[in-house]
């Protein structure tokens, strides 16, 4: 956070006064990197920038719903924070000449970019995508005496940059409204934030709508003191006093006295401002304090334990098991890709292996079935037949599917630690096999139905000819006519053979189309569905290597850090162990400096 440009920055805290301060955070952040305590050296970070503004930064915080924003609005004067919604971003207003907002947005590559906007209609801004803060500049005589007001972020998915901001800030306005107690969650909420802010003030909003409010105060008082926590609980209304402050209601300043708001500036001018660098170094005091004693507890555990013999033997053990446990590892999952690979090639193979195998069954069980009766009898009954066959071995072909996938992800799993649980891989089986066979055209109607009563006629009437013409030829030498009793008989009966003759052959070429239809069929199903059975099994197959990658590399990533930790410790404990113990104590007794330095600083 920085001033606004042109803006000349007011000094609460003296320099000459955190000049010390500042340097005894340097010497203990040193302290602590050395000692590869990251978590406390960040905290120091953010204590020194605390410390290190001239300003005081004063955090508003508070469940929803409880008037944060409105009562942010009230100090400043202003119209800074949404009321209509919680604040999604945190709202940062300083002192400067005129009114100015200016939105702060992420741009990637830890860059930020600044946009002015406009400060008389700031709620579009705070909702804005990509926005981290958004700042404001006000004339308000609260800010003019070196007060930042911060409103917190009041979504729970926002919770650690509340958190940040409480560690940073050098006061924190906790907002309850006065219709009820404090709660035991509360209470517990306020001890962590002491534990990051010592100076804590609770503000019991919305006096104007709970009249037993003065109870409710006296009760907040003293669940308080009870849980230890001395804080201060200053009755508001800050709608009140935005109403007081526009002259909306009759007897401005009376109502806003009433409203409790002018009572709370001034204990921030006389308790809080007025008091800027013992409360700054109070708090950074309490932080040295904290961060020395978690330090004490890692060097005094450390030297202890290079004191003792054993430990050196069982830092070799540590050191030996973790490389030879590098090296297993580095064997088991040297080998999972060629298992994943050979698996999936193998499953691809068998699937459409059986696929094949249960479509050619169906070909040979409908082939007998056309063999051993007429297919013009009944063929759309065994068209639809055929298609419900089909589905359901596709069907059980895609179960088989399903249930191969998960055996090869088992498989590939057994090459990694045992911790590791095997990923969520997509069904294969199918909720509707006619999805996939949508596609596939429709058995075809056989050309060479079954025969007229004219083509009948005619085939009979072929046949009689020929048997009226031969006999009637051959009697007529006995000087009978061509039609007689012999050539009518014989030709009845050659015309019978010939409608028998042409039946039989009729039935076989029925029979011969209808096999080759169902060859086709089954030709377009086993390229239909092998398609889509092959892009889901590559589906697993990608879902597989994607998810053991990321399992390899993490796996060989911790094995890689404890190996190094054992190389570390090994070092440690190893022939140095002698100088390490001196240069523990010898950072103990400046932990110990350290400390004693600050705790003069306020006089302990």
């Amino acid at each position: 956070m920085s001033a606004a440009a042109g803006v000349e920055s007011v000094t609460v805290k003296h320099p000459d006064a955190m000049a010390p301060l500042i340097g005894i955070l340097d010497e203990l952040r040193e302290m602590t990197g050395a000692a590869g305590r990251d978590d406390l050296t960040g905290r120091l970070t953010m204590v020194k920038a605390r410390v290190g503004d001239p300003r005081v930064r004063l955090v508003v915080i508070g469940e929803p719903k409880n008037g944060m924003s409105t009562l942010v609005n009230g100090l400043v004067g202003a119209q800074v924070s949404a009321t209509d919604s919680p604040v999604s971003v945190p709202v940062i207003v300083e002192y400067g000449p005129r009114s100015t907002a200016t939105l702060v947005k992420a741009v990637g590559g830890g860059r930020t970019e600044r946009q002015p906007v406009d400060p008389l209609d700031p709620g579009p801004a705070l909702r804005a995508e990509g926005v981290i803060r958004v700042e404001f500049t006000e004339p308000s005589p609260l800010l003019a005496d070196g007060i930042v007001v911060m409103d917190a972020p009041g979504a729970a998915a926002d919770e650690h940059v509340k958190w940040s901001m409480i560690a940073a800030a050098d006061a924190v306005l906790y907002v309850v409204d006065a219709h009820a107690e404090l709660t035991r969650d509360q209470i517990a909420h306020l001890e962590r934030v002491r534990n990051l802010c010592p100076t804590v003030i609770c503000v019991l909003n919305k006096i104007d709508l709970f009249p037993h409010w003065a109870h409710v105060q006296q009760r907040d008082r003293e669940l308080l003191d009870a849980a230890g926590l001395g804080f201060a609980v200053a009755p508001v209304s800050a709608l009140l006093h935005r109403r007081a402050a526009g002259n909306q209601v009759a007897g401005g300043y009376q109502r806003d006295i009433e409203s409790g708001m002018p009572q709370l500036m001034d204990h921030l001018r006389d308790y809080v401002v007025a008091r800027a660098d013992s409360v700054a170094i109070e708090a950074a005091v309490r932080d040295i304090r904290l961060v020395s004693d978690h330090l004490a507890v890692t060097l005094h555990g450390e030297a202890e334990a290079l004191r003792d013999p054993r430990r050196k033997a069982q830092i070799t053990q540590q050191f030996a098991a973790a490389r030879d446990q590098a090296e297993q590892l580095r064997q088991r999952t040297a080998n999972w890709q060629v298992t994943l690979v050979d698996g999936s090639t193998e499953l691809m193979a068998d699937i459409e292996h059986d696929l094949r195998h249960r479509l050619r069954s169906l070909v040979r069980d409908a082939e007998a079935e056309i063999t051993q009766t007429d297919p013009a009898r009944g063929w759309k009954e065994f068209g639809a037949d055929l298609d419900a066959r089909i589905c359901e071995a596709v069907e059980e072909n895609f179960v088989m599917a399903h249930y191969r996938s998960v055996e090869l992800c088992d498989q590939v799993a057994s090459k990694f630690p045992a911790d590791n649980r095997t990923p969520p891989l997509p069904d294969l089986r199918l909720e509707n096999p006619g999805d996939v066979l949508e596609p596939v055209a429709p058995l075809e109607p056989l050309d060479s139905a079954k025969a007229g009563v004219t083509q009948q006629f005619l085939s009979a009437l072929r046949g009689s000819y020929g048997g009226i013409l031969m006999v009637g030829l051959a009697t007529s030498l006995l000087g009978m006519s061509l039609v007689n009793w012999y050539s009518a008989g014989a030709g009845v009966l050659l015309g019978v053979n010939a409608l028998w003759d042409d039946r039989k052959n009729r039935k076989v070429r029925r029979r011969a189309e209808a096999k080759v239809a169902v060859a086709r069929l089954m030709d377009d199903v086993i390229f239909q569905v092998s398609k889509e059975s092959r892009n889901r099994l590559r589906a697993v197959q990608r879902a597989l290597r994607d998810h053991f990658t990321e399992i390899a590399t993490e796996s060989m990533r911790t094995a890689e850090d404890a190996l190094r930790a054992a190389e570390e410790a090994f070092g440690k404990y190893g022939d140095r162990r002698v100088e390490r113990i001196a240069e523990l104590d010898g950072r103990l007794g400046t932990l110990r400096g350290v400390r004693d330095r600050a705790d003069q600083l306020i006089g302990v």
